[in-house]
């Protein structure tokens, strides 16, 4: 049986968040600021999505889930958070977007998904999980040979610490308090030794920049704090 790779707290604080997922002004909302970039990283990097078998591990309410769909992605979005699934699936009646929906975690899906996606996100769950390389590795085993695997996190330095959780959480409120744990940020390099350890290879990293004043996101060359990595699933030889 497949040891479940999640924190309980970490659970219990997004499943309070469950109802509150799409409501653009309240305490996600930043989740819901970030995608068009991250979308636009993930479309771009990828070649487009059209048509492509897509997963996306730990898609909490579905705001990337839909947004991926939404560019002609075929996306099963999976989780532990039943909570935060219920709100993804209740979603879609409004939206009328076509996602799959999954509670399950990325290491079990994988036992019977293996190599079936063309597309891997993995977007703001790393800081998150007891281990991360664990699911970088359920990632790269859910890969087809070729595929683009993308995943973003924070980097661990004080730069990170101050905006992430002091700023965004204590000062200007952008996420709840406890959203992070700074002990769990993950370094570029890190990330990068990770997916070299699941047969992944590193073809590119983005920042993610935000400003509190006008609410938008951008993709920057700054990995300090927030970024994104693009990992490619190597063909045989």
């Amino acid at each position: 049986m497949t040891q479940i790779n999640a924190d309980p707290a970490e659970l219990a604080h997004f499943d309070g968040l469950s109802s509150r997922w799409w409501d653009l002004d309240g305490p996600l909302r930043t989740l819901h600021e970030i995608n068009p970039p991250r979308v636009a990283y993930v479309a771009q990097r990828s070649g487009g999505l059209g048509g492509k078998p897509t997963v996306d591990v730990g898609c909490g309410g579905g705001i990337l889930s839909e947004a991926l769909a939404r560019e002609g992605a075929v996306v099963t979005g999976i989780d532990l958070s039943a909570e935060a699934l219920s709100a993804a699936r209740l979603h879609l009646y409004e939206s009328g977007q076509s996602v799959t929906y999954e509670h399950v975690s990325a290491e079990a899906y994988c036992e019977a998904h293996a190599g079936q996606f063309a597309v891997v996100t993995c977007l703001e769950l790393l800081e998150h999980v007891p281990d991360p390389a664990s699911t970088i590795k359920a990632c790269a085993a859910l890969a087809a040979p070729g595929a683009d695997l993308f995943f973003s996190t924070l980097s661990r330095n004080p730069k990170a610490y101050i905006t992430a959780v002091l700023g965004a959480e204590y000062v200007l409120g952008l996420l709840p308090r406890g959203t992070h744990d700074y002990a769990r940020f993950i370094r570029p390099s890190e990330l990068e030794a990770y997916g070299r350890a699941a047969g992944l290879s590193l073809q590119h990293l983005s920042g993610l920049g935000y400003n509190p004043v006008t609410r938008r996101a951008h993709l920057t060359r700054d990995v300090s704090v927030n970024y994104l990595a693009h990992f490619r699933k190597p063909l045989p030889l």
